[in-house]
């Protein structure tokens, strides 16, 4: 009989980042490597990663990255796609055969351009239009799912360890100055190619290690706003979370942080009248959008990072800077194999984001 100590039950799944304050490019081996020691949390049933500055010829299209199940499904696809969009370029995501990652999909990219007609004939900007194309694609269009459309950034993710994962799309063959990366553990909902993280929409991103317990709740409420959870994973109403806090309510980072991991009444009442009000505020706006349970999340968008772990501290999450370099994960191992001379190492408070930024005009 195993006894305490001679088997390892990890927290759950495995999340990491690294970003260059100073916008400084880094290929793709030093995330991958960062995810080595933390392998055991993952099961190989989904890695991904996500990268911001990684196509600068198109950076002003979006980038939108498929996958098909056939080949009626892509066709059907791009039909729609060329109705609304001008199609500045499309190819197939670069990848290599390896043993571990086996009944891939078709893998496809396009950049993209909103056709000034249809913007103007639906009176919408063009971050909205995108959405709600991206909303009816994986709605409505079968065998067909957009995993990643924002501008100048790109998700690559799979079945698989996350170090395969890599592997598979090449990963260092691009660079970037921002990297995220998940090894994936799923406990009650399926692994699939679609399901893996990060989940994306528009620059934002999301890595998660937990499980949402106000997932149902959560999915109601944001759903009102034409947002749809179809990917399978509790993860994925995060992103929608972030995008309608961030870009629709026009809240900064730090009242996103005080909604999704908002702080206990009694801490509030603690609180300087003005930062009481506000704190009740947001608690009282948007209490369907508090996520209860254990995580550890890292928020990508354009030009920076944002960590946060649940009230509670439930999953472990560490932060280390070197010179520009700040390096975000689940355990140290995974920052020291990368930078064994990492400085000003801590493990942030329990709904206390760390937020970090590319100095203006550095990507």
């Amino acid at each position: 009989m195993l006894k305490e100590g001679q088997v390892r039950i990890p927290s759950g799944c495995a999340i990491a980042a690294i970003i260059s304050k100073k916008g400084e490019m880094m290929t793709g081996e030093k995330i991958i490597e960062s995810m080595k020691p933390m392998h055991d949390r993952s099961n190989g049933l989904g890695g991904g990663f996500a990268a911001y500055g990684i196509y600068p010829k198109f950076k002003e299209q979006y980038a939108f990255h498929l996958f098909y199940d056939d080949t009626s499904a892509k066709t059907e696809c791009e039909t729609y796609i060329s109705e609304y969009f001008e199609i500045c370029g499309s190819e197939p995501v670069p990848t290599r055969k390896i043993p571990e990652i086996t009944d891939e999909p078709i893998i496809w990219r396009y950049f993209v351009s909103p056709l000034p007609t249809k913007l103007a004939s639906l009176q919408l900007d063009e971050q909205e239009f995108v959405v709600r194309t991206v909303t009816h694609i994986n709605t409505f269009i079968s065998g067909a799912y957009v995993f990643s459309c924002g501008k100048n950034m790109g998700v690559f993710k799979a079945v698989g360890y996350p170090e395969d994962v890599g592997k598979f799309y090449k990963l260092e063959e691009y660079s970037a100055y921002s990297w995220t990366a998940h090894g994936r553990y799923p406990t009650n909902t399926p692994g699939w190619w679609g399901g893996a993280h990060p989940f994306n929409l528009l620059d934002y991103s999301i890595v998660h290690n937990g499980e949402i317990s106000s997932y149902d709740a959560n999915r109601r409420y944001i759903e009102m706003f034409g947002y749809k959870c179809n990917l399978q994973t509790d993860t994925e109403v995060m992103t929608y979370i972030a995008d309608y806090l961030l870009r629709k309510q026009k809240l900064t980072l730090e009242e996103t942080a005080q909604v999704i991991a908002a702080p206990f009444w009694s801490t509030i009442e603690r609180k300087d009248e003005k930062e009481r009000e506000k704190l009740t505020y947001l608690r009282t706006a948007y209490s369907s959008l508090l996520i209860t349970g254990p995580f550890a999340i890292i928020l990508g968008f354009n030009g920076g990072l944002m960590a946060l772990n649940d009230r509670l501290k439930l999953r472990s999450m560490v932060v280390g800077e070197k010179d520009d370099k700040v390096y975000i994960a689940s355990e140290e191992a995974a920052i020291r194999i990368i930078e064994p001379d990492i400085e000003n190492i801590w493990a942030p408070s329990g709904g206390r984001p760390v937020i970090v930024k590319v100095e203006d005009g550095k990507y």
